[in-house]
């Protein structure tokens, strides 16, 4: 009997740890599956910046494609562009029509012509003893000014000395009539501005227009240029068929026009008898102030 227990207890005994064994096995295999796992998931976590890093640089590769295809625009390029967008800059900056119109309104505001300011092209006046009346100056504006208060220093003008000639050198280098003889002309006719004649100063009428004696007082004009301007005028008048640069203000000029026609005079002697009757030397003795003048 106990012989036979004990050969049934080893079998028992090994049946138990066989079903033991069996019984175990798949868990201890899962187990070891378990255990595996995080380095499986390990490895697909270190794959995944690799894979987002290759995206990056497809889209970096993207960009500096797209850069590298957009079309490069100069400085020029652009300055154009924005002219596009503003129509009158590459006009003003080109000096275009528009611009110039501006311009122009500025510096003639009153719609004068703009050759007014430009000096006409004439004979130049190279000698003292020249008559013409048309051409240049040979005295300067400070010779003119030191002649006149030499003679008179507390001439009765409406203006100083200085700006007085300086109208004579711009009406005259506009018409070109010859300032500093023009000017001589005016001392003459107004006795260096000490009047005491029917003229007055207050006409700024300087070289007798419109004067006839008996009282006739002549022509006024609202100011010393004007008056000046008239002058100059009025020289043009006899010596060239050529209309004034400025609108007319002297008051005869066209009485003068329509009597010489194609005619006109040359010379500052030929005002003789016409400017000033009966004048025989009144042109002689403008001359002869003007050269006085040039030893200032």
């Amino acid at each position: 009997m106990s012989k036979h227990w004990n050969s049934y207890g080893k079998y028992l005994l090994t049946g138990v740890v066989l079903g033991s064994f069996l019984f175990y096995a798949p868990t201890v295999t899962e187990a070891k599956r378990v255990h595996k796992a995080p380095q499986a998931s390990a490895e697909v976590t270190v794959a995944v910046p690799d894979v987002v890093s290759e995206t990056s640089k497809t889209q970096k590769a993207s960009r500096v494609r797209a850069r590298q295809t957009e079309p490069k625009l100069n400085i020029r390029e652009d300055l154009r562009g924005e002219d596009q967008l503003h129509p009158t800059a590459e006009k003003e900056l080109s000096g275009g029509s528009d611009f110039q119109s501006r311009i122009h309104n500025i510096l003639y505001p009153s719609g004068q012509a703009e050759q007014s300011m430009t000096q006409l092209s004439v004979p130049a006046t190279v000698s003292a003893y020249d008559d013409s009346i048309i051409g240049t100056p040979l005295a300067s504006q400070e010779q003119c000014v030191r002649y006149l208060l030499s003679n008179n220093p507390n001439p009765d003008i409406t203006v100083t000395p200085q700006q007085l000639v300086s109208y004579y050198y711009q009406e005259g280098a506009r018409e070109g009539i010859r300032p500093d003889v023009a000017f001589a002309q005016a001392l003459k006719e107004t006795g260096f501005f000490r009047y005491g004649g029917d003229v007055i100063p207050e006409q700024n009428n300087f070289c007798g227009l419109g004067t006839t004696g008996g009282g006739v007082k002549g022509a006024f004009f609202p100011t010393a240029q004007m008056g000046v301007r008239a002058h100059i005028q009025h020289l043009l008048a006899y010596s060239s068929t050529r209309e004034p640069s400025e609108p007319v203000v002297d008051p005869r000029y066209q009485l003068v026009r329509d009597s010489y026609g194609t005619r006109t005079l040359g010379t500052w002697e030929d005002l003789n008898g016409r400017w000033a009757v009966p004048g025989y030397t009144y042109g002689q003795s403008i001359l002869s102030m003007f050269r006085a003048m040039l030893t200032e």
